[in-house]
């Protein structure tokens, strides 16, 4: 970053990286730069535009070329800021985990939906990550207990300082193990699932920032689906008397899992569930 007059105000520098990062290939270089620089200023976006002559400091200056580097050499922003929003909250993230998704609240938003009216629901989220799924299910149902699983003990340090942040941890265990081990003998109204979905083979061409994300939270195997077999055939035992099982799903797979689950005798698809792209982005499943 070279300026004339060695003096680098808001406008100028992210003019510079804008152009900076669309030459690095970046998706979206303007909101990148406009998102890194308000972390780094510690003000919202719209304090740029209105105090766009301000110049920065040399400290603000080094910390963002320190941002602006990573972001070039295809670190998620969220890994940078160590932030994403989900449902309105704010959780952190770490390259332990999968970065929330807006696709995912679809997930959450049917979930809620379907336990409305049941009273102290008991909530099992497998492959927790950062907790986004199950923290915005208890943050939205006060009286909702849960339990997350996830196979990472990064992951679980993650969502229990999100817990902590959003007032929930007392109210959900976290539990270290693949799948339904930690759980046996219980039973939950709803088990919620955003699992590893990429088939392997597909992963090697997935975007540089993707590819930096936790391959335990990407790779479904061979086909993507490994997991959902895996949810379907153990989950009936864990699934109380008119709970469900809701599970995120990848593009063109809803109708294969429904499949999946319908050519077992003991659940039926009682719902397929489009994101606002109008894509099948969860699949539900009750008992036949």
């Amino acid at each position: 970053m070279k300026n004339n007059k060695n003096v680098w105000r808001i406008d100028t520098i992210l003019k510079w990286t804008r152009q900076y990062f669309g030459e690095k290939g970046v998706e979206n270089p303007r909101l990148d730069a406009e998102v890194l620089l308000s972390h780094v200023l510690q003000k919202d976006r719209l304090y740029l535009y209105v105090h766009f002559d301000q110049p920065l400091e040399e400290r603000e200056l080094a910390t963002f070329r320190e941002a602006v580097k990573k972001r070039a050499s295809r670190l998620p922003v969220a890994y940078i800021t160590g932030s994403k929003e989900f449902m309105g909250l704010d959780f952190q993230v770490t390259p332990a985990v999968l970065i929330p998704r807006p696709d995912t609240e679809i997930l959450v938003e049917t979930a809620l939906n379907l336990l409305a009216a049941v009273e102290r629901p008991e909530i099992l989220d497998i492959g927790t990550g950062s907790g986004a799924i199950c923290i915005s299910m208890l943050v939205n149902l006060p009286e909702a207990k849960g339990t997350t699983i996830d196979i990472s003990s990064k992951a679980i340090a993650v969502a229990r300082g999100n817990a902590d942040k959003h007032q929930v941890a007392e109210r959900l265990s976290f539990c270290q193990g693949d799948l339904f081990g930690p759980v046996s003998g219980r039973k939950f109204h709803a088990i919620l699932s955003n699992p590893p979905y990429i088939p392997a083979a597909d992963i090697a061409g997935l975007t540089p920032e993707v590819q930096q994300e936790p391959s335990l939270a990407l790779d479904g195997g061979k086909d993507g689906l490994d997991f959902y077999r895996r949810i379907i055939e153990e989950g009936r035992n864990y699934l109380a008397t008119g709970g469900f099982i809701a599970m995120e799903v990848g593009i063109d797979q809803a109708q294969v899992v429904a499949a999946i689950a319908e050519a077992t005798d003991f659940f039926k698809v009682s719902g397929i569930v489009k994101d606002y792209g109008g894509i099948e982005r969860v699949v539900v499943l009750t008992e036949k």
